[in-house]
């Protein structure tokens, strides 16, 4: 029961931390940074919390049958995700996570950010 109750403690803390940190996004040694399209394409490169989905799903859920890992194996694009319900809109749809609407949600890098595993813990996005 303590366990159980300690759960839904994290849970809630982590949910309320997202409320209060909405605008100030942060990265943390491990996560991902995709920038082969995005600045390319006029946008900031997108920072993939590879933390939070691993601590929340066995690597096998996403890797291989959804992402190749290996960076920058994966011709991500956001027709791909939105659209054909490929990469990140397999679970980013709206049915079974969000939908992908909210550009800077994903697209929280600082320009000039190299695509590949992110070093340094922490990193703060471009509010700062």
């Amino acid at each position: 029961m303590k366990k159980a109750r300690l759960g839904i403690l994290l849970g809630m803390t982590l949910l309320l931390s997202f409320f209060f940190t909405a605008d100030d996004a942060s990265a943390y040694f491990g996560d991902m940074i995709l920038n082969n399209k995005a600045e390319k394409r006029g946008m900031p490169p997108v920072v993939f919390p590879h933390w939070y989905h691993r601590a929340e799903f066995k690597c096998k859920v996403c890797h291989p049958a959804i992402f190749e890992m290996r960076s920058g194996a994966n011709d991500i694009d956001m027709k791909k995700i939105v659209i054909d319900g490929e990469y990140c809109g397999k679970c980013h749809n709206g049915t079974i996570s969000w939908k992908p609407i909210e550009c800077a949600r994903c697209h929280s890098g600082t320009p000039g950010m190299k695509t590949g595993l992110l070093e340094g813990f922490p990193w703060k996005g471009p509010s700062n």
